[in-house]
């Protein structure tokens, strides 16, 4: 299983249709916003992603395989469903942990902006 290949493919149409096969049961996750254990929670933020933004993207601009270490840069983006529907994005990378099944049991997210970088581009859009 490439792991890498199914992430860039995953993250072309990231929320939907998600590869959840490639996560350990137990994975383990962590952003600014959340931390949890469990694949039935990493599914449902998934899902929450999906359900409550609009025109949700996501730009995957690196990603490479060293061992057990997959680390990603991207840029997720979307409109909130506020009257004027702000468009926010938020630049990151990702580092994520292969286990001996080969399969993800760690994905941590590291935000280039801060919560309130995030919070002031609802009301404050950024200059194009």
């Amino acid at each position: 299983m490439d792991l890498v290949s199914i992430l860039k493919q995953d993250y072309q149409h990231f929320p939907a249709d998600q590869t959840y096969s490639i996560y350990a049961q137990d994975i383990f996750f962590q952003d600014p916003m959340n931390k949890f254990r469990g694949i039935n929670k990493y599914k449902t933020m998934i899902k929450l992603i999906d359900t409550l933004f609009i025109a949700v993207k996501m730009d995957l601009h690196d990603i490479s395989r060293q061992g057990d270490t997959i680390k990603m840069q991207w840029t997720l983006s979307w409109n909130t469903p506020l009257p004027w529907k702000p468009r926010i994005a938020v630049p990151g990378w990702s580092e994520m942990k292969v286990n001996q099944d080969g399969l993800i049991n760690s994905h941590v997210d590291y935000w280039n902006c801060s919560r309130l970088d995030v919070l002031k581009q609802h009301f404050f859009p950024r200059k194009q």
